[in-house]
């Protein structure tokens, strides 16, 4: 089992940047693929970015694409999520997911239901 712990968010203008980091308790780290969710007010909880075990793949929502970079430290059990280029629109609760099965097993990379392990979420506001 491992407990999710997200930090880093917060209040910038469009078009800084903010580095989001999550934290994971735990020996296995490794073992998970992680991910970062966003739920902005009054929608539901959608997919940012997706990392395997190694780092070595990784798979972005079209709306970040391009702006986001999602990484990892398996010796600190740490995934970032580095954002640059920050609109209004990506203003969100940002949760950071774990699991321990394959990379899409059963198509799930993208899907909360693909995920066991969840932070508690870090805010994001973006002004204009």
């Amino acid at each position: 089992q491992v407990q999710l712990v997200e930090s880093g968010g917060g209040l910038v203008q469009a078009g800084g940047s903010l580095r989001l980091s999550c934290a994971a308790s735990g020996r296995t780290f490794s073992s998970y693929k992680m991910a970062w969710f966003r739920q902005a007010p009054g929608k539901e909880r959608e997919f940012v970015a997706a990392i395997s075990r190694s780092g070595g793949s990784t798979y972005y929502a079209d709306s970040v694409k391009g702006r986001f970079t999602i990484s990892r430290d398996n010796a600190k059990n740490l995934v970032y999520l580095q954002m640059n280029s920050l609109k209004p629109e990506d203003t969100a609760v940002y949760y950071c997911a774990g699991d321990v099965t394959g990379w899409n097993t059963a198509g799930r990379l993208d899907r909360e239901v693909g995920y066991v392990y969840w932070g508690q979420g870090t805010q994001v506001t973006v002004s204009s």
